[in-house]
C-alpha cells in the first residue's frame, strides 16, 4: 500500500500546512521531509525499524520530521512537550530510542539525558543539515510505523506498536466514513502524542490532500476566528473544548452570537472524542452552532472502531457503529472486542501483557464496556477499571451518573468513581465542579428522585477542577485520590 507520506503526491502545488502564520505545499512538506530523512541515514542506508524519539512543537516542523522519520524507516516516538523529565526519560529509555530530535526550546530539557542514554541529538535549525544524498528505503505496510503511550492510568505506561499497515487501515477507514476530500480544511488544537490529534486529525487530512491548520496554543477567540472567516470547514475537539467553546459564546453580545451561530452551522464536520461526551454538552452546542457533533469511540491500540454515521441519526450518549474494516462484538461481560486491520502489533517489549489482551481467537479486549442498542448501535457504560463501579452486588456506571448529575443546578462538572469499602466493596462517590453553592442534602435527595437509591453516590467533594490528562480526559484515579 502507498504510505501517508505519499499518497499526497499528486497535490503538490496545494496548501498541506498552515503553521505560524505561514503556508506550506505538499511539494515543500514532501521535499522538507525527504531532506530531515536523509538526515537521519547520513550513518546509515535505513534505520531498520530504530526508535526516533521528537519533542518538536505542533506545525510544519512536526509533520516534516514524522514523515523524514517514516521515510528513513524508522519508529516514530513522539512525546509529549509538557511532560516533566522523568516521564520523559521514561518513554525513551522504554522505546530504547536511539536518536533525539528537539524543537531549539527543548535543547537544554533533554541535551543532558541524550548524552547519558548515548542518544544522537538533533536539533531543529542547529545540526539538522543533510550532509549525504542517499537512495531512500522501502517502506512497506508490516514495518512499525509508531510507538504511542497508553496513559498509564492503572500501572506504568505501555509502547502501543502500530505498524505501517495498521496506520493506513485507521486512516482509510475515517476518509471513507467521515467523507474526506481535498477540499476540506481542518484545524489541530490537541496534543500531538496521542492517537485523535495525530491519526484523526493531522494524518487524515494530509492523506486526503486537505489542509491542516496548527494551532499549539488553544484559543475560544481563535478558533472563532477560523470559523467566521471560513478557514475551516471540519473541526475535531474534546468535550473540555467544546464546554470552552459554550462558555466563551455565551459571554459575548447577541449580535456577535448570531455572527457566530451562522458562520458554524457552513461547517461540514463537528466531531467530539477522547472522553465521552456530555449529553448537556451536546445538546447545548447544537443550539449554538445547528450542530448534533458526532461521536466516536477509539483508544491507542485499536485507532477509531465505533462511529456515529456521517449521513444519518446520531444518538446522544451513543458512540455509533463498527468503522469500515472494523468487527467489533461484545463478551458475555458486556466488554467491546475489536478485531481488523487497524488494530495494533504488540505492546513494545511486553509479550505477555500483549498476548493477555486479546482473545484466544483473536479478539482484541478493550476493557470498555457497552450495550448494543436494537438497531446495533453502541452506549458505552464505562471502562470496566474505573467506570464501572462494583458495589453491594450491582455493576453501576459511573458515566450514567455523571449525566444526571450534570443537570443539577449549581454543578458545572461532575467525575463519579468508587471508593474501597469494606461493607459494599466500593462506594459510589462524586466530585462536583459548582458555579454556585450546593447543598449537598437537597441534592442527595433529589438524584434519588431521579435513579434508583443504590446508584446515587454516597459521598460527595466539591473541588475547583477536576484533575485531567493532556487530551482533556479526566484521570480518575487522581479522583480518588482526592476525596477518599
Amino acid at each position: 500500500m502507498i504510505q501517508i507520506f505519499q499518497k499526497s503526491l499528486p497535490y503538490a502545488d496545494k496548501t498541506a500546512i498552515i503553521s505560524e502564520g505561514q503556508a506550506y505545499t505538499f511539494a515543500e512538506l514532501h521535499q522538507a521531509s525527504a531532506n530531515f530523512a536523509q538526515l537521519l541515514l547520513d550513518e546509515s542506508a535505513d534505520l531498520a525499524e530504530a526508535r526516533v524519539a521528537f519533542m518538536v512543537n505542533p506545525g510544519f516542523d512536526y509533520v516534516r520530521v514524522q514523515w523524514g522519520i517514516w521515510q528513513a524507516g524508522g519508529i516514530v516516538v513522539p512525546l509529549c512537550l509538557s511532560y516533566p523529565l522523568p516521564s520523559l526519560r521514561y518513554t525513551i529509555e522504554n522505546s530504547g530510542a536511539s536518536i533525539i530530535v528537539v524543537s531549539p526550546e527543548f535543547e537544554e530539557t533533554l541535551t543532558g539525558l541524550a548524552d547519558e542514554l548515548a542518544c544522537r541529538l538533533i536539533v531543529l535549525g542547529k545540526n539538522d543539515q543533510a550532509q549525504t544524498v542517499k537512495k531512500l528505503p522501502d517502506v512497506v505496510d508490516s514495518r512499525g510505523a509508531m510507538i504511542l503511550y497508553t496513559s498509564g492510568t492503572t500501572n506504568l505506561p505501555k509502547g502501543v506498536v502500530s505498524t505501517h499497515g495498521n496506520l493506513n487501515a485507521q486512516i482509510s477507514s475515517l476518509i471513507e466514513a467521515w467523507k474526506w476530500t481535498t477540499n476540506d480544511s481542518t484545524v489541530c488544537v490537541l496534543p500531538l502524542h496521542h492517537v485523535h490529534g495525530v491519526v484523526n486529525v493531522v494524518s487524515c487530512s494530509l492523506w486526503a490532500g486537505a489542509s491542516c491548520t496548527f494551532m499549539p496554543n488553544f484559543s475560544e477567540k481563535g478558533i472563532y476566528e477560523l470559523i467566521e472567516t471560513q478557514k475551516i470547514n471540519v473541526f475535531m475537539a474534546v468535550p473540555t473544548i467544546y464546554f470552552k467553546l459554550i462558555t466563551y459564546w455565551e459571554s459575548l453580545t447577541t449580535e456577535k452570537q448570531i455572527v457566530l451561530t451562522n458562520a458554524l452551522a457552513k461547517l461540514r464536520l463537528m466531531i467530539s472524542g477522547s472522553a465521552a461526551l456530555p449529553v448537556s454538552v451536546m445538546e447545548r452546542w447544537k443550539t449554538i452552532s445547528t450542530h448534533l457533533l458526532l461521536e466516536r469511540y477509539g483508544m491507542t491500540e485499536i485507532g477509531m472502531a465505533l462511529s456515529n454515521p456521517f449521513e444519518g441519526p446520531r444518538v446522544a450518549g451513543h458512540v455509533g457503529y463498527p468503522l469500515p474494516g472494523v468487527s467489533a462484538r461484545l463478551s458475555e461481560e458486556g466488554e467491546i472486542q475489536i478485531k481488523g486491520p487497524t488494530v495494533f502489533k504488540e505492546y513494545w517489549n511486553k509479550p505477555d501483557a500483549t498476548a493477555e489482551s486479546f482473545t484466544e481467537d483473536g479478539w482484541f479486549m478493550t476493557g470498555d464496556i457497552a450495550a448494543v442498542d436494537e438497531i446495533g448501535g453502541y452506549r458505552i457504560l464505562g471502562r470496566n477499571s474505573v467506570d464501572i463501579i462494583k458495589s453491594g452486588g450491582y455493576k453501576i456506571s459511573a458515566l450514567e451518573i455523571e449525566e444526571v448529575l450534570r443537570q443539577y443546578p449549581g454543578i458545572s462538572d461532575c467525575s463519579v468513581v468508587g471508593l474501597p469499602n469494606d461493607e459494599w466493596g466500593e462506594l459510589v462517590a462524586a466530585a462536583i465542579v459548582t458555579k454556585s453553592p450546593v447543598d449537598e442534602k437537597a441534592l442527595s435527595t433529589w438524584m434519588r428522585e431521579q435513579m434508583p437509591a443504590y446508584k446515587t453516590p454516597r459521598k460527595y467533594a466539591v473541588l475547583t477542577e477536576l484533575p485531567r490528562n493532556a487530551m482533556g480526559k479526566v484521570t480518575k484515579k487522581d479522583v480518588v485520590n482526592l476525596i477518599q
